[in-house]
């Protein structure tokens, strides 16, 4: 969904195409072996197989609202990490609780909440996104996770302590981009 939304915002036409995961299709795995999504494979060759890999590659071809404006910052390079690295460690238990017996569905998500919900939080009382005024990368790099981690008991969330929060993440679910990305008819003329 970040690929997605960064290769829209930068205007690039790509193909898309839909991946089982259970039955890869052996043209994928020829271009990238590791055989996860997303991928991007151009014609000159290049494969990227991370999406903040794409995000990046895609905004440095053309950046119209200004999102990879400081992504270089050590604190947005730090945030995007402790999403991808903590924040999505700690959600994946949350969202499959039943895999991992250890502890209830409540402590993984009270532990999801301490790596970076409260951090959000923070930053969105201050300012209307992650790092200022206007989206940059951090923005749209973090929206999916946190739109996976309130989907996960969306009574909990709608009823849970962090109105900043919940209200970025409403503006990104009910903003244009979104809805284009999410409209598969549209996103594959992107």
């Amino acid at each position: 969904m970040r690929a997605r939304m960064a290769v829209w915002q930068a205007g690039i036409a790509v193909a898309l195409q839909e991946i089982s995961l259970r039955d890869k299709p052996p043209a994928m795995l020829a271009v990238s072996p590791k055989g996860t999504v997303p991928v991007l494979h151009d014609p000159s060759g290049l494969v990227l197989e991370e999406s903040l890999a794409i995000m990046r590659w895609a905004l440095r071809q053309q950046d119209p609202d200004g999102w990879l404006h400081q992504a270089d910052h050590p604190e947005h390079i730090q945030l995007i990490e402790t999403n991808d690295c903590d924040f999505k460690y700690w959600l994946d238990r949350y969202k499959y609780a039943e895999r991992y017996p250890e502890f209830d569905a409540a402590h993984y998500r009270s532990k999801a909440v301490e790596s970076l919900i409260v951090e959000l939080e923070r930053r969105l009382i201050q300012t209307k996104y992650l790092c200022g005024e206007s989206p940059r990368l951090s923005d749209i790099a973090i929206f999916p996770f946190v739109r996976q981690f309130a989907a996960v008991d969306a009574v909990w969330f709608e009823n849970s302590p962090y109105v900043a929060t919940r209200a970025w993440l409403r503006g990104w679910l009910e903003g244009a981009l979104f809805s284009t990305i999410m409209d598969k008819r549209l996103a594959a003329l992107a």
